[in-house]
Parts: C-alpha cells; structure tokens; sequence
C-alpha cells in the first residue's frame, strides 16, 4: 500500500513566530497609524499599500460608527435652534365674547357596541322524535332557582359565537326552556332538581373531563366505562342547552367533548369502553347531539366515524344489534340467526336518530334506520287483548318494550300498530320509588317517560303526576357544595338506585337518566308537534312491512 506526500506550498508558521495581522494587533495605536501612512505612500498595486488600506478601514470603523450618528444629531439640533431663532410670532390680543351656557351633557361619549347577531341554524324535523357523604346538611326536596341561560357557538376550535336553534330541539334555547316548560307540565321544583344534578355532576367531572361509573360515588365501588358515563353526562348537559359557550357550565362542557373527541380510536371506537360496548352508542349519541348544538366541524367528524360504526355493525338477519356488534355473541354454536339485543340496540337507534337530526352524513344511515324498524317488527308480539310488547332478544312481553316503543317512534314509525298496541301496554307501569316497577326501574322509567310525552294527552299528564314528584322527592341534596356562576357557594344533587338490581349502581349513571327525564319538557318537540313527520319509514324492505302507518301532520 503506497503513501502519497502531499506538499504544502506557502510558509508556514513556526513555534515563536506570529502572523501578519498577529503583529499588527500587538502595535500600540500610534505605531499602527504610522504602518498605514507609511502602506498608503507605495504603489497602489503593492502589497504594503493594499495592506493599509484594511488596516485603514479596521481602525475607521469603530470611530464612524460612534462619531457619525453624533455629528448628524448635533448638526440637526443645531438647525432646530437656528430655525427657532429666526421664526417670528405676530399676537393679537381678542376681546372676550360671552359664552352661553351649555346644558348638562346626558349623551354617552362612547358608544356601546352591540353584541354580534345570533346565527340561526335549523334542525330538522325529519325526524319525529325524540363518593358523596351525607351530613346533616343534607336535604331533600325541592326549592326555587334557575340556572342562567346558556349561550351556543359555532367554530372550528372550541370558542363562543351564538347559535339560535330551531325544529326540533328549539325548546332548550334561553327562553323557549321556560315556555316548553310551563306548557308540558314542569315546574321550578323539576328545573331546580335538573340544575343540582347539573352542578353535581360538575364537582364530579374527572381532571381529564371525563366520568366513570365510580365517579361521585357508587353503591358497590368500580370504577370504568368512561366513554358511556361521559356521554350520558354530556347529554344531560346538552339537553339543558348548555355548550362550552355557557357561563356556568362551559368549561365542563368542553372538557367533556374533548375528552370524547381525543378518546376516539381510528375506527370509531372509544377507549375505556365497557365489557359488551355500550360505550359506542352512548358517547356516538352525545357526539351527534354535541355537533347539532354547536356545529363544530371536528366534533363532525368524530360524529360520523362513531355512527360509521354503529351502522356497519347492523346485524345482517335481524336487523338491531348486539353486544360488542358481533351477531353471534353469547350464542350457543348450534343456534340459529342473529343474537339482537333490544337493550343494546335501544342506544343505537337514539344515535341514529341524533346523527339524522344534527344532519351527520354518514353512508347507508337512512337504510339503517329502515332496517331497524323492520327488525323493531321482528322483536315484538301481539297479545289476545291487542297490547304489544317487545322483548329483550326476541318476540315476548316484557319490561324491554318501553324501549322498544320509543326507538319505533324516533325512527318514524310512530302511529303503527306495534307503537299503539305497546302504548296500551305501557299503561300498567307506574312510578313509585318505593316500590319500584321492575329491577331497573330507572332503566325503564328513562324509556316510559319519553314514550308517554310523546304521546301527549292524558297519558302524558297522568304520567307526569307519578314521576316528576317521585324524582324530585327522592334526590339527595347536599347544601352548599359548589360555587355557582357568580362565585356563591350553592346546593348539588344526586340519585342513588332506586332498585337493588339497577344495571348500573353509580351515582353518575343514576343521577344523569334521573336528570334526562326531568328535562323531557324541553329536550324534544313531541311528536305530536312535529310540523313534519318521516316520510322515510313508509318505505319498508319487505311487503309484509307495508303496513307501517307513519304519522303525517
């Protein structure tokens, strides 16, 4: 292998010697100046000249960068004296007029600027709708307050700008809460109630924004399932008409969506969910409402990848839906078709209707809900008497219709004769915390309510003497435990189960069904109200399904 020697032209520098500009730093200034007049007198073409000519330049600069500016500032203050010198005033002396007196000045100097117009944003009507300790502070039973109206927004980001609904959920804005209230039955007792449980729920929102079925409390101590217990929180919120732009109530409404919206996995899917899933419709139906009340774009999307899922996962035979959207679940190998769960499909049908209301477009959502009429169909039975019942996963009467007859009335499908018969059904549930109607009295009476409001007429008004005293009775309040939009300390409110086998046994579960049912006076226009019906559930899959009578107004 051969080396190659590489020579350096040039001199180089040696121990002990100094370069050229080296030396000249050493030089005091006097011999510096001397070097370069000494450069400037040789051949312009000489090194020595060129040479001094820099070193000119280095010594120059610091002195003009000083020197200039202050001559410039002393040549211009100099012309400022002279031009003042010379300037001459001429005064004449005025004799003074009167003057007439001035009234008082009652006119404002500044005007004030009027807030910004509210946009209006129609929804449609296509639809048909619909870890606390007790002291002895605690109370219950009703007094007489109101929470302050709430504002809306409308952005990309989460900001506040007004939003002025109209259709169906016209009744939650400032002011239409009021008369939706007096119209329909409510009172200051059942609003009152609403607001401690919207103020519980608040001191019991996690830092995250979210809330777990051990949040507040529970009567047996677990903990998970966030995305369901945080979107039936969201919705009682929303169903009071409060959106991150509300005073009281706006920053927990905020972390709430974000925390759904940050929570959604690519598919649609939430983490945290529960064992069987009910967390995709739950927080998918807080979604949808979320994006109707606010028109955020994001909270769009995140609304539409939720109901792509609920849609996609319809069972192909029946028609509903089951656990975890696997038609066969919890099925035996040998047994045949679907496994459609009324109970899990109950929340899918509220999404579907929400997602159609909020105007969510997602692709097959309209077939999807005409599937689910016709599976509703498959789920129910006609008795000797002509009552109807729905079952839990299959055709028999039982405490399942309730829900089963308001996802057939949120579908359209109002007037047919499954919905009428399971009215005349629904006629035997009553109310009494004492001696509840079934396990899950809560579960049912959430369904029961809003089927008998829908209604309208004497079932409606016999209905609403049982269940709103019986709720408002039996919250627990706790005095002074938050501060209220105006820093005052003020009450909070919650339910614990009102039966020993209540599908879920926290407090945030029971408080916020509780609180939706008492906030039914306003959440939805009833059915019978509705300016325009569904026209889509007329159209059916099968002739044997023709027949479904759809309420036309």
């Amino acid at each position: 292998m051969s080396t190659e020697k590489h020579e350096i032209i040039g001199p180089q520098p040696t121990e002990g010697h100094h370069s050229l500009m080296e030396i000249f730093d050493e030089l005091t200034f006097l011999e510096k100046w001397k070097k370069v007049f000494h450069g400037l007198k040789q051949p312009k073409d000489s090194g020595e000249y060129k040479y001094a000519r820099l070193q000119l330049l280095r010594l120059w600069a610091p002195f003009a960068a000083v020197a200039v500016p202050a001559f410039l500032i002393l040549l211009m203050v100099s012309l400022g004296v002279t031009q003042a010198s010379k300037r001459e005033y001429e005064v004449q002396v005025m004799e003074p007029e009167a003057m007439e007196e001035l009234d008082e000045e009652t006119e404002k100097l500044i005007e004030e600027i009027e807030p910004p117009e509210p946009i209006e944003t129609d929804v449609p009507d296509e639809a048909n709708i619909n870890n606390e300790v007790v002291t002895e502070n605690t109370t219950v039973g009703p007094a007489t307050d109101f929470s302050p109206q709430p504002a809306q927004l409308d952005s990309v980001a989460i900001t506040k700008s007004p939003v002025v609904l109209r259709g169906i959920l016209g009744s939650r804005n400032p002011g239409a809460r009021g008369s939706a209230l007096a119209g329909f039955g409510g009172s200051a007792a059942t609003e009152r109630s609403v607001l401690l449980s919207l103020r519980w729920l608040k001191k019991y929102q996690e830092p995250d924004g979210s809330w777990s079925t051990g949040s507040g409390g529970s009567e047996n101590q677990y903990g998970g399932a966030k995305p369901a217990m945080t979107g039936l929180a969201l919705l009682t919120f929303l169903a009071h008409g409060e959106t991150p732009a509300s005073d009281e109530f706006g920053p927990t409404v905020e972390r709430a969506i974000k925390w759904l919206v940050s929570n959604q996995e690519e598919n649609g899917d939430f983490k945290g969910k529960d064992e069987h899933n009910y967390s995709q419709p739950i927080a998918t139906y807080a979604l949808c409402e979320a994006f109707a009340l606010t028109r955020i774009p994001m909270v769009k999307t995140a609304a539409e990848k939720s109901v792509t899922r609920i849609v996609k996962g319809q069972n192909p035979v029946g028609f509903l839906w089951n656990y975890n959207f696997d038609p066969r679940a919890l099925m035996k190998a040998n047994s045949p078709g679907d496994r459609n769960d009324l109970s899990y499909a109950g929340w899918c049908m509220q999404a579907l209707k929400a997602a159609s209301t909020a105007g969510v477009e997602v692709e097959g959502l309209a077939e999807a809900k005409k599937k689910a009429i016709e599976g509703m169909r498959k789920n129910s039975a006609t008795g000797a008497d002509g009552t109807v019942g729905f079952g839990y996963s299959g055709p028999a009467q039982e405490p399942i219709t309730s829900a089963g007859t308001l996802c057939m009335m949120l579908l359209g499908a109002g007037k047919s004769k499954e919905v009428n018969g399971a009215v005349l059904w629904l006629k035997r549930v009553d109310c009494d915390w004492a001696k509840p109607w079934s396990d899950s009295p809560l579960y049912h009476w959430y369904y029961v309510t809003q089927v008998k409001f829908h209604s309208g007429g004497g079932t409606w008004a016999e209905w609403n003497k049982q269940f709103s005293p019986q709720l408002v009775k039996n919250q627990i309040v706790v005095k002074d435990a938050i501060a209220d939009s105006k820093g005052k300390l003020a009450d909070i409110g919650y339910w614990k189960p009102a039966g020993p086998k209540e599908y879920c046994q926290g407090y945030v579960y029971n408080t916020t069904l509780c609180a939706l049912m008492l906030q039914v006076y306003y959440r939805y226009l009833p059915t019978y109200k509705t300016p325009e019906a569904v026209e889509e559930a007329a159209t059916t899959l099968s002739d044997e399904n023709k027949d479904i009578d759809v309420q036309i107004l």
